[in-house]
């Protein structure tokens, strides 16, 4: 059966879903997947360069883009319920859009994963200088690739528990960081405490010290942050009750975001003013370097360093299912549809994790650029997934108004005027990234990339015509 069928209850009596996988992954599982799926790079390093680009205002730019992430996920959250299937948002492209925005869309978000094990496994080599600054970036890159891939080769329950753990991690430290900052503020202890002060948001050139424009280029940035937050949706495939774990999931991001994006950022900017913050080191770090807990700058170095490996570890997690469900559809070569003996996409794992290497060689040539290269493209391609899931929900509310298709049991609220909302917005943001010189270049490399899966839906509709043809989905019109 392929996985643009129906995956039909949540599992068997073989313990495995429709589409072959097996239902490894238990709603602690999930539930921690998605509330650490975020937590990555992008808050932990990258927030350093957007806080010396934005000040204060930065917190601002995450509460903003994360009601956009919201509704995006509400989007999905009523589209899994509907059909929760592992392929998830290129489904739901090729069913809603036509086969091509499937195909567009699937190849797109595995690239998109690619360039962001990338990153990570960039930030990750710059995080172990802090212990070791003699060791070549390329080299712990290296070791950290071969490592993560092993483990995603074993089973989906061993890439959920290292999620899981990984995920405690970060919380429970961005949670004690927010305890810790609370109470420098509160009670004035530690080398930080004559200095912190919620004035610290306002009293140095003001909440918005570069000007608003400024504050506004650091949401490419900001939502590069928040990639990730989508991998529940191809969790589908391989939770042991979607219907429960799914929804529960999605309705906890309010407060994640609220908690760990906005509150982090807020005690960390009024516990140290926000000039003494640069890229290239991550703001958690420095503030805990500033605030002189013994051993304390270390601890946080060794958690942002967890969240960089988990993010890499999701990202080959997602794109061995993506390049399965792209084979099962006729849109990759079908040897990628074939599982392992544990039931993982072993050869789609494998691939994806080769072109991963690439950023291992961008850790050897230009170390000090490698970060911003791949992060920009990520965004990028990241931004034409989120459109892909809004357009489809907005096309789904109209079938199910129409009484083609059935409601979800997951309804997103004000039905599809948050999607519209969040397609605006991303439409903004892409229009920023094509300002900026230095991130433009994603736009180059996001254009030669398009021409390219244009040539290779042209040579697959050559050799096979009816995979142009929409398909339906396998069940019961109502209606």
């Amino acid at each position: 059966m392929t996985s643009a069928q129906v995956d039909k209850g949540p599992e068997n009596t073989s313990g495995t879903s429709e589409e072959g996988y097996e239902r490894g992954l238990g709603s602690r599982q999930v539930q921690m997947i998605a509330i650490g799926g975020a937590i990555g790079v992008g808050l932990f390093l990258n927030a350093g360069a957007n806080i010396a680009k934005a000040g204060p205002s930065l917190i601002l730019m995450y509460a903003l883009a994360g009601v956009i992430i919201f509704f995006i996920m509400r989007a999905l959250g009523e589209l899994l319920l509907y059909r929760p299937v592992s392929g998830s948002f290129a489904e739901y492209s090729r069913e809603f859009l036509g086969p091509f925005f499937g195909y567009f869309t699937g190849w797109t978000y595995w690239l998109m994963w690619v360039v962001t094990g990338m990153a990570e496994l960039t930030a990750a080599a710059i995080y172990i200088h802090y212990w070791f600054p003699d060791i070549p970036q390329w080299v712990t890159a290296l070791v950290f690739l071969v490592v993560l891939f092993t483990a995603n080769l074993i089973s989906v329950k061993l890439f959920g528990e290292i999620e899981f753990w990984a995920s405690m991690i970060k919380v429970t430290a961005l949670i004690g960081m927010i305890v810790i900052g609370l109470g420098v503020l509160t009670f004035g202890f530690s080398n930080a405490g004559d200095t912190a002060a919620v004035s610290n948001l306002w009293e140095f050139d003001g909440f918005f010290p570069h000007g608003i424009g400024s504050s506004l280029m650091t949401l490419q940035g900001v939502m590069f942050a928040y990639l990730a937050v989508e991998l529940v949706g191809v969790t589908a495939g391989e939770s042991e009750n979607p219907e429960k774990t799914l929804p529960k999931a999605i309705n906890t991001l309010p407060w994640r975001i609220a908690l760990f994006y906005v509150g982090a950022l807020t005690v960390i900017l009024c516990v140290v003013k926000w000039t003494e913050f640069s890229e290239g080191v991550s703001p958690f770090v420095k503030a805990f370097a500033m605030i002189g807990i013994p051993a304390g700058a270390g601890i946080v170095n060794f958690v942002v360093l967890t969240a960089a490996l988990s993010s890499c570890n999701s990202g080959m997690y997602s794109t061995g299912r993506m390049l399965r469900n792209l084979a099962d559809s006729g849109e990759a070569p079908a040897v990628f549809s074939k599982l392992s003996s544990t039931k993982t996409p072993a050869l789609g794992i494998t691939v994806s994790v080769l072109f991963m290497g690439i950023g291992v060689v961008l850790n050897y040539v230009v170390p000090e650029k490698a970060f911003g290269y791949v992060t920009s493209v990520a965004v990028g391609a990241g931004i034409w997934t989120w459109l892909m899931i809004l357009v489809s929900h907005v096309l789904y509310r109209r079938a199910v108004e129409a009484g083609r298709l059935p409601a979800s049991s997951f309804p997103a609220p004000g039905g599809a005027v948050g999607s519209w909302i969040a397609i605006v917005f991303l439409l903004f943001v892409t229009g920023l990234i094509a300002k900026d010189s230095e991130s433009r270049i994603s736009l180059y490399v996001l254009g030669v990339w398009a021409v390219a899966l244009g040539i290779g839906w042209v040579a697959l509709k050559s050799r096979n015509p009816q995979i142009a043809e929409r398909r339906e989905p396998e069940f019961e019109k109502v209606g």
